[in-house]
């Protein structure tokens, strides 16, 4: 499974690790992604996503029937 959120889209971005001589390692960083279930009310039943807490408080803002509708229109099967 990617590491991509359902909701926000982020994904991982590449950058640097720096040392005390300032020597540039590549590394990775990685997306906080949670799974979570959320009740939608309309289809009677849970629903998984794979999301980070900013698409948490983005589906707590607007609701969930709406994300949903989002997500779907985005081509992801939930």
């Amino acid at each position: 499974m990617s590491r991509v959120c359902q909701v926000t889209g982020k994904r991982p971005v590449t950058g640097h690790n720096v040392s005390h001589a300032k020597n540039h390692t590549k590394r990775r960083f990685l997306p906080n992604l949670q799974s979570h279930r959320f009740w939608v009310e309309a289809e009677k039943r849970f629903v998984t996503l794979r999301l980070t807490p900013k698409g948490m408080r983005i589906i707590d803002k607007r609701g969930i029937e709406a994300v949903l509708a989002d997500v779907r229109a985005n081509g992801h099967k939930v």
